[in-house]
């Protein structure tokens, strides 16, 4: 996950002014805070966690003075640099105070009161799902509620994920993001709407094909995959021959679910996202290029010279660390009448890459979907080590459910949390055959590292002519790891 605090705003209520921290997860406005707020959850996450497992957070100023629009520069650089090292631990982002807190924050930054409510979850083929839910309900709360409509084993719950999904001026759905257990999809799709259209769709959460055969035999999982594999295959994000195209027309014709989606898996980019059309550096500057990920790898359709177009394949696995860069472009003489409205900052995902045994090479995408290509590499690296690690995905009954009526966040910074208690990531819960007594908190600390510890997300801010200076670049030597073979390198 990417989070960034890119503004502040000021406020004022009966008790008067103050200035609230505009918090973006993914590169999408979430919530809006209070230093007082953040300085409460970093006292919870002490609690639990120790200070020796947290990074410093900004101390308060003894001053009687109200901040200068520099202190609070400062301040607000300094409560990014600390969530997004937090939002890097795979433990602290399981726990329930970190997912109560900002999902607590999103309620009461977009004034949201618990209320039934009919939220509407589709299916790549447009299918609609209408459940019944809380407006306040949390991610994986509606995922579940949603598999228990469609009558899904509670084995396959977490084989899918929710993703908010955009639709384009030239009538395509993009993927936006998926959604996260720290949001309310009602209102992260009702604050979406207010931009452009957008739906709520269930999609497969996991990359490596070989993982359909766990669902081949259930009937309701496997006609998701056979749903989505046949809009993947529709819209290009698949390529087959023309032969192969007539043997799958054939098969949907006959109504073979099983035998298109087996046919379907031998095809090269099976399971892969589809990124818009962007720009790439590789093998030279300003490339057109259609990347694409899956099956632990990003893939690029450079078009060159002639209109020739050349693959090229980059493994996660050879991958040292990426990081996602905002540029601001220069606001003085944008245009004639010097409005630089229409002036939207440019974001960039780089990947510093082993091109040869001893010859490291960065390689920068500009895609305004950088984020979602970077949240899709940390999946399959999860997915990676999850596999090497002997672990599985999780199920319903390896959470533990939040009550809906516990308030965890005011505007005085102050909080009812009742004890924390942590929950499982969404990949890699060590099977514990059934042993109650060791919690889930202990269990993700007592499992053998992740790789995703050291691939990191990391954002260098602005580094355009408008600058407010660069984040510290978070080094991984992960391909030197004892998980990854040679014949990964």
């Amino acid at each position: 996950m990417h989070f960034s605090i890119p503004d502040t705003q000021e406020c004022s209520d009966e008790s008067g002014a103050y200035t609230v921290f505009n918090i973006h997860v993914n590169g999408v406005a979430h919530c809006s805070v209070r230093y007082s707020q953040l300085h409460h959850f970093n006292e919870q996450m002490k609690k639990e966690f120790g200070q020796a497992n947290l990074p410093p957070f900004p101390p308060k100023k003894l001053s009687l003075f109200t901040l200068t629009p520099q202190q609070i520069e400062e301040r607000r650089e300094q409560l990014e640099r600390y969530i997004q090292i937090v939002s890097q631990d795979p433990v602290i982002v399981g726990s329930d105070i970190f997912n109560s807190f900002l999902n607590q924050a999103q309620q009461e930054t977009q004034k949201a009161e618990p209320e039934a409510v009919e939220l509407d979850v589709f299916l790549m083929n447009g299918h609609k799902i209408s459940v019944s839910i809380s407006s306040t309900d949390q991610t994986d709360d509606v995922l579940e509620t949603v598999a228990s409509q469609i009558e899904l084993s509670d084995d396959f719950v977490y084989y899918f994920a929710l993703f908010l999904v955009k639709k384009e001026k030239d009538g395509g759905n993009s993927i936006v993001r998926k959604l996260q257990e720290f949001e309310s999809p009602y209102i992260s799709l009702k604050t979406a709407e207010s931009e452009a259209k957008h739906r709520i769709v269930l999609r497969k959460n996991f990359w490596e094909p070989s993982m359909d055969n766990d669902l081949l035999d259930d009937r309701i999982a496997m006609n998701l995959l056979y749903v989505q594999a046949v809009n993947d295959i529709e819209r290009g994000w698949v390529f087959a021959s023309k032969e192969v195209h007539k043997q799958l027309a054939a098969l949907q014709t006959k109504g073979s679910k099983k035998e298109y989606l087996k046919l379907a898996r031998t095809l090269k980019s099976y399971g892969f996202i589809q990124f818009k059309p962007c720009v790439t550096d590789f093998p030279q500057p300003n490339c057109p290029v259609i990347v694409s990920a899956g099956n632990r790898e990003l893939n690029f359709r450079i078009k060159v010279a002639n209109n020739q177009v050349k693959e090229g394949i980059f493994k996660v696995t050879r991958m040292r660390c990426w990081r996602i860069t905002t540029q601001i472009p220069e606001t003085n003489g944008a245009n004639a009448h010097g409005d630089s409205k229409d002036l939207k900052p440019k974001l960039e995902v780089a990947f510093e890459y082993l091109v040869a045994k001893d010859k490291l090479q960065w390689i920068t995408i500009e895609s305004d979907q950088a984020i979602l290509i970077s949240m899709c590499l940390q999946g399959m690296v999860d997915e990676l080590i999850m596999k090497k690690q002997g672990g599985r995905i999780k199920r319903p009954q390896d959470r533990v459910k939040r009550s809906q009526s516990r308030q965890f966040l005011r505007k005085d910074g102050k909080t009812a949390l009742p004890k924390s208690i942590s929950a499982p990531g969404q990949l890699g819960t060590p099977d514990t055959n059934g042993d109650e007594n060791v919690s889930a908190a202990q269990r993700a600390k007592d499992s053998v590292r992740r790789i995703s510890d050291k691939f990191s997300s990391v954002t260098l801010k602005s580094t355009g002519r408008s600058t407010r200076g660069p984040a510290a670049l978070v080094e991984n030597d992960v391909f030197e790891d004892s998980y990854i073979g040679d014949d990964d390198l």
